[in-house]
C-alpha cells in the first residue's frame, strides 16, 4: 500500500506568531550562519509544550548538547519538525557551565527525548531535571567525567585537533600505548582497584527490575524473574543487552543496556577535519555507507553554502537508492533468520547485496567503506560499464528477484502465522517517541523526509511513500518490500535523466575551510531519519559534530513495544526496528 503526500507549503513558525505567543520571552538568533529561537530554561516547558500543541510541532527529532569552554557556557539544541511535513524549527536553551549545568527534561512533552537526554548528560554532564532515569547511557555508573566535554583529556590526548603535528609534516610519530601505563585507552580514579570494583549501573538497573513474588488470581505463587537476553546473543544483531523482567514467558519490564561498542564517535570527529569525517561516518552503519556519507555532505555544503554538481545529485541518489533496496532484502533475510529459517532467505538477500556492493566497489575502490562522496559532488564519476550494470540490475535483475523473494515469502503460512497480528507501534505512539523510517510508515504515519522535506533532486522524482496501517510484525516486513518497489521507481527516473557534466562543484583539496556557523543536515535513511549537527568556528576541524542515529533513538520505545509480549516475539519485536549497533553505540 502507498500513499502521495504533498509537504505542506511552510511548516516554520513565523517570527510573528512565536513572538507575539511569548512577549519578552523568546528571543531570535543573532548569530552569523546560527537560526532559531532561545528559550530560557525556565519556560522551556512552557514553549515545548506550545510548539507541540499550538504550532503543530509532533516530531522531536534531536537532542543535542554543545559545549562552548571558551565562552563558559553549554547549549542544548532541539530540532523539531512536523510529520504533515516542511522545514523544522530549531530553538536551543544556554545555561552557564558552572556544576550542576541544569535544563528542564522534555520527556513529558515529548517522550521520545528519553535516551537522547541520558546522552547528553553521559557525554556534556547536562542534567536534566524531572528526568524519571537519567543514568549514564554509552559509558559504564562510575565513569570519571564527561568525553565530550571540551576541556576533557582522553589518556590516548596527543592535541586538539588533527593532523598532528606528530605525524604531519615530520612523521616522527609514535605508539600512544607504549605512553600509557595501561597500554590502553583507560585511566581509573585514583586508589581504583579494577580487582574490588562492583559495577554500580548493575544495582541502579536491577534496581527497578528487581525480582519478587506475587499471587495469581487462584492463589497460586509466582515468580517475576530478571533474565538478560546479550550482549552475546546471535538475534541482538550485535553486542546489545536487554534485561527484561517475565513472568512466566510475558514480558512485563524491560531495559536497553547499550554501549558495549561505543567509541566515542563524536569525540574522534571533533579531532579530525571535515574531509577526514567522510570515512569515518562509514563506520556508522556499516551496511548503508553511502547513506551515511549523504547525511554529513548535506550539513556540511549547508555551512559552506555551496552548490551540489547536477550529475553528482543523481549519482547520489542512485547509490542511496541502491542501498536502500539492499539494506530492505537483507532485513527481511535476517528476519527470517530471527524467526528460526536459517539463513536459506538470507542467502537469496545478500546474493543481491553482493551485486550492488559490486558496483560500489566500482565506483569508490571499497565494498563496504565507500568513502565515496565528497562536498559539492563525489570523488568519480561512474564509468559507462558500471551504469550499464546498473541499469541490468534496476531494470532487469532486481525486479525479478524482489517478485521472487515476495512470491516465496509473503503467503508463507508459517511467517503469517508468525508475524500477523504482533503489535509493534501505533502511529500516535511512535511519533511521541521520535520513531522516524519504515517502523514509523508501517504504523500508519505517511511521513517520509524525501517527500516531507525534500533534499537533493528528490523532487524531480515521482515516487510514492510506502505505508500500512495495522503496525504489527506483518506490516513492518511488507513495508520493506513497499520500500524496495519504490526505490526501483526512482532508480529507473534517475537513470533515464542523469545528465553529463562535472561530479564535484569544487576543485579537488585536501583540506576545507567552513564559515563559523551552525547546520543541520538531514536524509532519509533505510533505517529513519540520519542527522548530522555541525558547528564550526571558521577553523579546519568542526567546534562540535553530532550524529542523530536513527537506530539509537528508534529503540526509545522499545519497553512500550515489548509489555505484554511473550519472550519469543521479543527477538522479532526488535529485529524489525534493524538497528546497526556501530550507529546505535557510535
Amino acid at each position: 500500500m502507498t500513499t502521495p503526500v504533498s509537504p505542506s507549503p511552510t511548516a516554520q513558525a513565523s517570527s510573528f506568531d512565536l513572538a507575539a505567543r511569548f512577549p519578552n520571552i523568546v528571543s531570535a538568533e543573532t548569530r552569523p550562519n546560527f537560526k532559531g529561537w532561545i528559550v530560557p530554561k525556565e519556560n522551556l516547558v512552557e514553549v515545548a509544550t506550545a510548539l507541540r500543541d499550538e504550532f503543530g510541532y509532533d516530531l522531536l527529532a534531536t537532542v543535542t548538547g554543545v559545549d562552548y569552554f571558551p565562552e563558559n557556557k553549554m547549549e542544548v539544541v532541539y530540532h523539531a519538525y512536523k510529520t504533515t511535513g516542511g522545514p523544522g524549527l530549531e530553538f536551543r536553551v544556554q545555561v552557564p557551565r558552572e556544576d550542576p549545568v541544569e535544563v528542564p527534561s522534555l520527556i513529558d512533552v515529548w517522550p521520545g527525548v528519553d535516551f537522547q537526554e541520558r546522552e547528553a548528560w553521559d557525554l556534556l554532564g547536562i542534567r536534566f531535571t524531572g528526568h524519571p532515569d537519567l543514568r549514564r547511557i554509552l559509558m559504564w555508573e562510575g565513569y570519571e567525567g564527561h568525553p565530550l566535554r571540551k576541556d576533557w583529556k582522553e589518556p590516548f590526548y596527543e592535541e586538539d585537533f588533527k593532523p598532528f603535528k606528530s605525524r604531519w609534516p615530520d612523521g616522527q610519530f609514535h605508539l600512544s600505548e607504549e605512553k600509557n601505563p595501561l597500554q590502553d585507552n583507560l585511566k581509573f580514579p585514583q586508589n581504583f582497584d579494577p580487582e574490588k570494583w562492583i559495577p554500580e549501573g548493575d544495582a541502579l538497573l536491577y534496581g527497578s527490575l528487581a525480582r519478587y513474588s506475587l499471587k495469581n488470581e487462584d492463589g497460586l505463587e509466582t515468580d517475576r524473574i530478571v533474565l538478560n537476553m546479550g550482549p552475546q546473543h546471535p538475534s541482538t544483531h550485535g553486542v546489545f543487552r536487554a534485561a527484561l523482567t517475565v513472568e512466566g514467558e510475558t514480558i512485563v519490564g524491560l531495559k536497553p543496556v547499550i554501549g558495549y561498542l561505543h567509541r566515542n564517535h563524536e569525540k574522534i570527529g571533533e579531532r579530525n577535519t571535515y574531509i577526514q569525517n567522510m570515512p569515518f561516518t562509514d563506520r556508522l552503519d556499516y551496511f548503508n555507507s553511502m547513506a551515511n556519507n549523504f547525511g554529513y555532505a548535506l550539513a556540511v555544503e549547508k555551512l559552506m553554502n555551496i552548490p551540489v554538481a547536477e550529475r553528482a545529485d543523481y549519482i547520489r541518489v542512485i547509490m542511496a537508492e541502491l542501498t536502500r533496496v539492499q539494506n530492505h532484502l537483507v532485513f527481511i533475510g535476517n528476519l527470517l533468520n530471527d524467526l528460526g529459517a536459517m539463513y536459506t532467505p538470507a542467502l537469496y538477500a545478500f546474493e543481491e547485496r553482493e551485486l550492488i556492493l559490486d558496483i560500489f566497489e566500482a565506483v569508490s575502490g571499497a565494498r563496504m567503506m565507500c568513502n565515496y562522496f565528497r562536498f559539492g559532488g563525489v570523488v568519480r564519476d561512474v564509468p559507462d560499464d558500471v551504469m550499464q550494470k546498473i541499469k541490468d540490475l534496476v531494470f532487469e535483475r532486481l525486479p525479478a528477484k524482489t517478485d521472487e523473494m515476495d512470491r516465496f515469502l509473503t503467503e508463507n503460512e508459517v511467517l503469517v502465522s508468525r508475524l500477523q497480528g504482533v503489535h509493534v507501534i501505533d502511529g500516535e505512539t511512535a511519533v511521541k517517541y521520535s520513531v522516524t523510517g519504515p517502523v514509523l510508515r508501517a504504523a500508519g504515519v505517511p511521513y517520509d523526509i524525501r517527500r516531507a522535506d525534500p533534499y537533493s533532486v528528490y523532487d524531480r522524482f515521482e515516487f510514492d511513500v510506502a505505508m500500512r496501517s495495522h503496525g504489527d510484525l506483518y506490516d513492518n516486513y511488507l513495508i520493506r518490500l513497499d520500500e524496495i518497489w519504490q526505490s526501483l521507481r526512482i532508480l529507473q527516473q534517475a537513470i533515464k535523466q542523469i545528465p553529463q557534466g562535472p561530479i564535484n562543484s569544487q576543485k579537488p583539496v585536501y583540506q576545507v575551510r567552513v564559515p563559523a556557523g551552525e547546520a543541520y543536515g538531514r536524509i532519509e535513511s533505510p533505517k529513519g531519519e540520519l542527522g548530522f549537527y555541525v558547528v564550526s568556528n571558521g577553523k579546519p576541524n568542526p567546534w562540535r559534530y553530532h550524529v542523530r542515529a536513527p537506530s539509537f533513538v528508534n529503540i526509545t520505545p522499545l519497553e512500550q513495544i515489548c509489555l505484554g509480549t511473550k519472550i519469543a516475539d521479543f527477538v522479532a519485536l526488535f529485529g524489525v526496528l534493524d538497528v546497526v549497533m556501530g550507529e546505535l553505540d557510535r
